[in-house]
């Protein structure tokens, strides 16, 4: 029993260092370059190092985390290709939930999205940018559902993971946010109307607008990007 208790406080403890630092990094208090000291974090949680190795290799998992041996471990800075890579997913699965969720959408899940899109509109009168990127993620996962399409979700989340940081970065710069809401109130008509490639289209435009941000961010903090290779 003793040690089952003490496994238990464990994974509490790394779920709680984990939770705090992918925070910190998805908000963008700590920016892709920055160290993270292995010591600071313990002494902040009170634990040994153990509990905080566990968690940073959880988050190099997630490739938010840089961790090489006598070096220092350091926030991941975006990488060009993966972030292409997980684009080129994302949209492909988007495409096919879309299409799934135009042909079974009822009367159930028309009245969910005029409910998602009812918060989202609050969340841009209140300049509410965290809570706009979670009803942005719900949004998402309510057109898997109306699609019967739920395993979809885990996909979508995990590449649009991947790229939230950037997102971050564009929200918090550009006021990006009616844009975004505008495209979701037009897939969310066209799905209602059963009209699914206007729901693709509008789809694929809501899922391009990265691209001005990832233009502008590679220009202005050319230091966030790991270097090309040639």
């Amino acid at each position: 029993m003793v040690q089952l208790s003490h496994l238990s406080e464990r994974r509490t403890s790394v779920d709680d260092i984990f939770d705090y630092l992918h925070d910190e990094i998805l908000s963008l208090r700590l920016r892709p370059g920055d160290k993270i000291s292995e010591a600071e974090i313990a002494s902040r949680f009170g634990v040994s190092r153990q509990p905080v190795r566990d968690a940073f290799s959880r988050l190099a998992n997630l490739d938010l985390l840089l961790i090489r041996p006598q070096r220092a471990t350091e926030v991941r800075r975006f990488s060009s290709r993966e972030i292409e890579k997980s684009r080129f997913i994302r949209a492909a699965v988007e495409k096919e939930v879309l299409r799934r969720a135009a042909q079974h959408c009822e009367a159930e899940g028309a009245a969910q999205l005029d409910a998602a899109l009812a918060s989202q509109e609050k969340a841009i009168r209140d300049s509410d940018v965290e809570g706009f990127g979670a009803l942005d993620y719900e949004f998402h996962k309510t057109l898997c559902a109306i699609g019967r399409a739920d395993f979809a979700f885990d996909v979508i989340m995990s590449e649009k993971s991947k790229v939230d940081r950037l997102c971050t970065l564009g929200l918090s710069k550009e006021d990006r946010m009616p844009h975004l809401v505008a495209d979701h109130r037009g897939i969310a008509e066209a799905v209602k109307n059963h009209d699914a490639e206007k729901a693709v289209e509008i789809g694929v435009l809501h899922l391009s607008r990265l691209d001005d941000t990832i233009a502008r961010i590679s220009a202005t903090n050319a230091n966030y990007f790991e270097p090309e290779e040639t």
